[in-house]
Protein backbone atom coordinates (compact mmCIF):
# COMPACT_ATOMS: atom_id res chain seq x y z
CA UNK A 1 0.00 0.00 0.00
CA UNK A 2 1.59 3.25 -1.05
CA UNK A 3 0.46 6.75 -0.20
CA UNK A 4 1.57 10.34 -0.27
CA UNK A 5 3.89 11.20 2.59
CA UNK A 6 5.89 14.31 3.29
CA UNK A 7 9.60 13.64 3.28
CA UNK A 8 11.47 14.47 6.44
CA UNK A 9 13.42 17.71 5.98
CA UNK A 10 17.15 17.22 5.64
CA UNK A 11 18.76 17.48 9.06
CA UNK A 12 15.45 17.23 10.97
CA UNK A 13 15.81 15.60 14.36
CA UNK A 14 12.39 13.94 14.49
CA UNK A 15 9.80 12.59 12.10
CA UNK A 16 6.82 14.61 13.36
CA UNK A 17 4.36 12.82 11.08
CA UNK A 18 5.28 9.49 12.67
CA UNK A 19 5.03 11.09 16.12
CA UNK A 20 1.52 12.22 15.21
CA UNK A 21 0.62 8.70 14.15
CA UNK A 22 1.87 7.28 17.44
CA UNK A 23 -0.09 9.93 19.34
CA UNK A 24 -3.29 8.84 17.60
CA UNK A 25 -2.59 5.16 18.29
CA UNK A 26 -1.91 5.73 21.99
CA UNK A 27 -4.94 8.02 22.28
CA UNK A 28 -7.18 5.33 20.80
CA UNK A 29 -5.76 2.73 23.20
CA UNK A 30 -6.45 5.11 26.11
CA UNK A 31 -10.07 5.41 24.91
CA UNK A 32 -9.75 9.19 24.68
CA UNK A 33 -11.47 11.37 22.10
CA UNK A 34 -9.68 14.36 20.61
CA UNK A 35 -11.70 16.68 22.82
CA UNK A 36 -10.79 14.60 25.90
CA UNK A 37 -7.11 14.99 25.10
CA UNK A 38 -7.57 18.72 24.52
CA UNK A 39 -9.21 19.07 27.94
CA UNK A 40 -6.46 17.10 29.69
CA UNK A 41 -3.73 19.25 28.12
CA UNK A 42 -5.70 22.49 28.29
CA UNK A 43 -5.30 23.10 24.57
CA UNK A 44 -7.79 23.44 21.71
CA UNK A 45 -9.20 20.49 19.80
CA UNK A 46 -7.72 22.04 16.66
CA UNK A 47 -4.29 21.82 18.31
CA UNK A 48 -4.83 18.10 18.92
CA UNK A 49 -5.69 17.59 15.25
CA UNK A 50 -2.51 19.43 14.28
CA UNK A 51 -0.46 17.23 16.63
CA UNK A 52 -1.84 14.07 15.04
CA UNK A 53 -1.28 15.45 11.53
CA UNK A 54 2.41 15.71 12.35
CA UNK A 55 2.89 19.44 12.78
CA UNK A 56 5.87 20.52 14.88
CA UNK A 57 5.16 20.39 18.59
CA UNK A 58 7.02 21.62 21.65
CA UNK A 59 9.02 19.06 23.59
CA UNK A 60 7.18 20.14 26.77
CA UNK A 61 3.88 19.15 25.16
CA UNK A 62 5.31 15.79 24.12
CA UNK A 63 6.50 15.20 27.67
CA UNK A 64 3.01 15.85 28.99
CA UNK A 65 1.53 13.52 26.38
CA UNK A 66 4.00 10.77 27.22
CA UNK A 67 3.11 11.07 30.92
CA UNK A 68 -0.60 10.99 30.10
CA UNK A 69 -0.25 7.81 28.01
CA UNK A 70 2.12 6.17 30.49
CA UNK A 71 5.00 5.78 28.02
CA UNK A 72 8.49 7.24 27.88
CA UNK A 73 9.28 10.30 25.79
CA UNK A 74 11.73 8.16 23.77
CA UNK A 75 8.92 5.73 23.00
CA UNK A 76 6.63 8.53 21.85
CA UNK A 77 9.41 10.01 19.71
CA UNK A 78 10.07 6.60 18.17
CA UNK A 79 13.75 6.54 19.07
CA UNK A 80 14.50 3.19 17.42
CA UNK A 81 11.86 1.20 19.35
CA UNK A 82 8.24 1.86 20.29
CA UNK A 83 6.25 -0.45 22.57
CA UNK A 84 2.53 -1.25 22.60
CA UNK A 85 0.79 -3.14 25.40
CA UNK A 86 -2.58 -2.57 23.72
CA UNK A 87 -3.82 -4.43 20.65
CA UNK A 88 -5.80 -1.32 19.70
CA UNK A 89 -2.73 0.92 19.46
CA UNK A 90 -0.67 -1.81 17.76
CA UNK A 91 -3.28 -2.63 15.09
CA UNK A 92 -3.79 1.08 14.46
CA UNK A 93 -0.03 1.48 13.93
CA UNK A 94 -0.14 -1.49 11.54
CA UNK A 95 -2.93 0.21 9.60
CA UNK A 96 -0.88 3.39 9.39
CA UNK A 97 2.27 1.62 8.24
CA UNK A 98 0.38 -0.52 5.71
CA UNK A 99 -1.16 2.60 4.20
CA UNK A 100 2.20 3.91 3.04
CA UNK A 101 4.24 0.76 2.49
CA UNK A 102 5.35 -0.27 -0.97
CA UNK A 103 6.18 -3.80 0.21
CA UNK A 104 5.12 -5.87 3.24
CA UNK A 105 6.64 -9.17 4.35
CA UNK A 106 4.80 -10.93 7.15
CA UNK A 107 4.38 -14.06 9.24
CA UNK A 108 1.24 -14.56 11.33
CA UNK A 109 -0.11 -17.56 13.21
CA UNK A 110 -1.67 -19.26 11.34
CA UNK A 111 -1.71 -16.67 8.53
CA UNK A 112 -2.41 -13.01 7.92
CA UNK A 113 -5.87 -11.69 8.76
CA UNK A 114 -5.70 -9.76 5.47
CA UNK A 115 -5.77 -13.08 3.57
CA UNK A 116 -8.90 -14.37 5.31
CA UNK A 117 -12.43 -14.39 3.89
CA UNK A 118 -15.23 -12.00 4.83
CA UNK A 119 -16.83 -14.95 6.65
CA UNK A 120 -13.80 -15.09 8.93
CA UNK A 121 -14.59 -11.66 10.39
CA UNK A 122 -17.73 -13.03 12.05
CA UNK A 123 -15.93 -16.10 13.35
CA UNK A 124 -13.15 -13.90 14.76
CA UNK A 125 -15.67 -11.87 16.75
CA UNK A 126 -17.04 -15.11 18.24
CA UNK A 127 -13.56 -16.46 18.99
CA UNK A 128 -12.52 -13.26 20.73
CA UNK A 129 -15.66 -13.35 22.87
CA UNK A 130 -14.99 -17.00 23.74
CA UNK A 131 -11.36 -16.28 24.60
CA UNK A 132 -12.26 -14.10 27.59
CA UNK A 133 -13.28 -15.56 30.97
CA UNK A 134 -16.94 -14.80 31.73
CA UNK A 135 -15.86 -12.76 34.78
CA UNK A 136 -14.00 -10.33 32.47
CA UNK A 137 -16.61 -10.14 29.70
CA UNK A 138 -17.76 -6.65 30.65
CA UNK A 139 -19.03 -3.60 28.81
CA UNK A 140 -15.44 -2.31 28.84
CA UNK A 141 -14.22 -5.47 27.07
CA UNK A 142 -16.99 -5.20 24.48
CA UNK A 143 -15.85 -1.65 23.76
CA UNK A 144 -12.26 -2.83 23.28
CA UNK A 145 -13.51 -5.61 21.04
CA UNK A 146 -15.58 -3.23 18.91
CA UNK A 147 -12.70 -0.76 18.51
CA UNK A 148 -10.28 -3.55 17.60
CA UNK A 149 -12.56 -5.14 15.01
CA UNK A 150 -13.28 -1.72 13.48
CA UNK A 151 -9.55 -1.15 12.91
CA UNK A 152 -9.19 -4.65 11.45
CA UNK A 153 -12.10 -3.98 9.10
CA UNK A 154 -10.42 -0.76 7.93
CA UNK A 155 -7.20 -2.66 7.25
CA UNK A 156 -8.93 -5.37 5.24
CA UNK A 157 -10.97 -2.85 3.21
CA UNK A 158 -7.80 -0.88 2.33
CA UNK A 159 -6.02 -4.12 1.41
CA UNK A 160 -8.78 -5.13 -1.00
CA UNK A 161 -8.79 -1.72 -2.63
CA UNK A 162 -5.06 -1.20 -3.15
CA UNK A 163 -3.65 -4.76 -3.41
CA UNK A 164 -0.15 -4.01 -2.11
CA UNK A 165 2.94 -6.10 -2.75
CA UNK A 166 2.65 -8.62 0.10
CA UNK A 167 4.85 -11.63 0.85
CA UNK A 168 3.30 -13.98 3.41
CA UNK A 169 5.23 -16.77 5.15
CA UNK A 170 2.88 -19.45 6.48
CA UNK A 171 4.08 -22.21 8.81
CA UNK A 172 2.85 -25.72 7.91
CA UNK A 173 2.74 -26.73 11.58
CA UNK A 174 0.67 -23.68 12.46
CA UNK A 175 -1.83 -24.62 9.72
CA UNK A 176 -1.99 -28.18 11.05
CA UNK A 177 -2.82 -26.88 14.53
CA UNK A 178 -5.38 -24.46 13.05
CA UNK A 179 -7.18 -27.34 11.33
CA UNK A 180 -6.99 -29.51 14.45
CA UNK A 181 -8.63 -26.94 16.73
CA UNK A 182 -10.88 -25.11 14.26
CA UNK A 183 -12.05 -21.54 14.73
CA UNK A 184 -12.44 -21.64 18.51
CA UNK A 185 -11.77 -19.17 21.28
CA UNK A 186 -11.12 -21.87 23.86
CA UNK A 187 -11.09 -25.66 24.11
CA UNK A 188 -13.94 -27.79 25.39
CA UNK A 189 -16.76 -26.67 23.08
CA UNK A 190 -19.48 -29.20 22.23
CA UNK A 191 -18.72 -31.77 19.48
CA UNK A 192 -21.25 -30.20 17.13
CA UNK A 193 -19.75 -26.73 17.52
CA UNK A 194 -16.21 -28.12 17.16
CA UNK A 195 -17.15 -29.78 13.85
CA UNK A 196 -18.67 -26.57 12.55
CA UNK A 197 -15.54 -24.61 13.50
CA UNK A 198 -13.19 -27.18 11.95
CA UNK A 199 -15.11 -27.03 8.68
CA UNK A 200 -14.83 -23.23 8.74
CA UNK A 201 -11.06 -23.53 9.27
CA UNK A 202 -10.83 -25.90 6.29
CA UNK A 203 -12.57 -23.32 4.11
CA UNK A 204 -9.99 -20.71 5.10
CA UNK A 205 -7.11 -23.06 4.26
CA UNK A 206 -8.73 -23.89 0.92
CA UNK A 207 -8.78 -20.15 0.26
CA UNK A 208 -4.99 -20.08 0.71
CA UNK A 209 -4.72 -23.10 -1.63
CA UNK A 210 -6.67 -21.19 -4.29
CA UNK A 211 -4.38 -18.18 -3.93
CA UNK A 212 -1.34 -20.42 -4.40
CA UNK A 213 -2.93 -22.12 -7.42
CA UNK A 214 -3.88 -18.96 -9.27
CA UNK A 215 -0.89 -16.79 -8.29
CA UNK A 216 -3.01 -13.92 -6.91
CA UNK A 217 -1.82 -10.51 -8.09
CA UNK A 218 0.39 -8.72 -5.59
CA UNK A 219 0.42 -11.62 -3.11
CA UNK A 220 3.29 -14.07 -2.75
CA UNK A 221 2.78 -16.99 -0.35
CA UNK A 222 5.42 -19.42 0.91
CA UNK A 223 4.54 -22.54 2.95
CA UNK A 224 7.33 -23.17 5.44
CA UNK A 225 7.94 -26.69 6.76
CA UNK A 226 10.75 -25.53 9.07
CA UNK A 227 10.16 -24.18 12.58
CA UNK A 228 8.71 -20.68 12.62
CA UNK A 229 9.24 -18.05 15.34
CA UNK A 230 6.62 -18.04 18.09
CA UNK A 231 6.06 -14.30 17.60
CA UNK A 232 4.46 -12.77 14.55
CA UNK A 233 6.59 -10.34 12.57
CA UNK A 234 6.31 -7.92 9.68
CA UNK A 235 8.66 -5.76 7.66
CA UNK A 236 7.07 -2.61 6.24
CA UNK A 237 9.14 -1.04 3.47
CA UNK A 238 8.21 2.48 2.47
CA UNK A 239 9.74 5.23 0.34
CA UNK A 240 11.74 6.70 3.24
CA UNK A 241 12.03 4.13 6.01
CA UNK A 242 11.73 0.45 6.90
CA UNK A 243 10.00 -0.79 10.05
CA UNK A 244 10.08 -4.18 11.78
CA UNK A 245 7.05 -5.02 13.91
CA UNK A 246 6.81 -8.03 16.23
CA UNK A 247 3.78 -8.97 18.27
CA UNK A 248 2.31 -11.54 20.69
CA UNK A 249 -1.23 -10.62 19.60
CA UNK A 250 -2.87 -13.23 17.38
CA UNK A 251 -6.10 -13.51 15.42
CA UNK A 252 -6.15 -17.24 14.68
CA UNK A 253 -7.73 -20.01 16.75
CA UNK A 254 -7.66 -19.25 20.47
CA UNK A 255 -6.85 -15.59 19.72
CA UNK A 256 -5.22 -13.09 22.04
CA UNK A 257 -5.72 -9.33 21.98
CA UNK A 258 -5.56 -8.84 25.75
CA UNK A 259 -2.07 -9.76 26.92
CA UNK A 260 1.38 -8.99 25.56
CA UNK A 261 3.74 -6.25 24.42
CA UNK A 262 4.36 -5.54 20.74
CA UNK A 263 7.37 -3.64 19.39
CA UNK A 264 7.98 -1.55 16.29
CA UNK A 265 11.50 -0.50 15.37
CA UNK A 266 13.52 1.11 12.61
CA UNK A 267 16.85 -0.08 14.05
CA UNK A 268 19.18 -1.11 11.23
CA UNK A 269 20.36 -4.26 13.04
CA UNK A 270 16.79 -5.49 13.56
CA UNK A 271 15.86 -4.83 9.92
CA UNK A 272 18.97 -6.63 8.65
CA UNK A 273 18.49 -9.65 10.94
CA UNK A 274 14.84 -10.11 10.04
CA UNK A 275 15.59 -9.75 6.33
CA UNK A 276 18.27 -12.45 6.60
CA UNK A 277 15.87 -14.79 8.40
CA UNK A 278 13.07 -14.10 5.92
CA UNK A 279 15.34 -14.73 2.93
CA UNK A 280 16.30 -18.12 4.39
CA UNK A 281 12.70 -19.11 5.13
CA UNK A 282 11.48 -17.92 1.74
CA UNK A 283 14.23 -19.77 -0.12
CA UNK A 284 13.16 -23.11 1.38
CA UNK A 285 9.40 -22.46 1.31
CA UNK A 286 7.00 -24.28 -1.03
CA UNK A 287 5.42 -21.78 -3.42
CA UNK A 288 2.74 -21.78 -6.12
CA UNK A 289 1.47 -25.22 -7.19
CA UNK A 290 3.98 -26.93 -4.89
CA UNK A 291 2.68 -25.01 -1.88
CA UNK A 292 -0.93 -25.74 -2.89
CA UNK A 293 -0.23 -29.48 -3.08
CA UNK A 294 1.45 -29.39 0.33
CA UNK A 295 -1.67 -27.86 1.88
CA UNK A 296 -3.97 -30.24 0.00
CA UNK A 297 -2.05 -33.19 1.42
CA UNK A 298 -2.43 -31.71 4.90
CA UNK A 299 -6.19 -31.25 4.33
CA UNK A 300 -6.50 -34.89 3.21
CA UNK A 301 -4.75 -36.10 6.37
CA UNK A 302 -6.80 -33.84 8.60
Amino acid sequence: MSGTRKKRPRGASFDYESIGERLRAYRMAAELRSEDLADRLNISRAAVYKLERGEIVKVETLERLAALFGVSLANLLGVEVEYHDSAISYFERMRQLESRSTRIVAHFDPFSFLLTSDEYDGWLRQMLDESVPSSLNSASWQQVLSRTTAILAERKAAFKQTRPNVTSLIGLRQIEQFLHHGLVGHLGLSPGVQLERKLAARREVMRIVEMLDRDTRGIQIGIVSDNMPNETFQIFTGPDETYVATSPFRLGEMPNIRTGIATITTAADAVAMYRTMIDRLWHDAAKGKQGAELLRSLLDRA
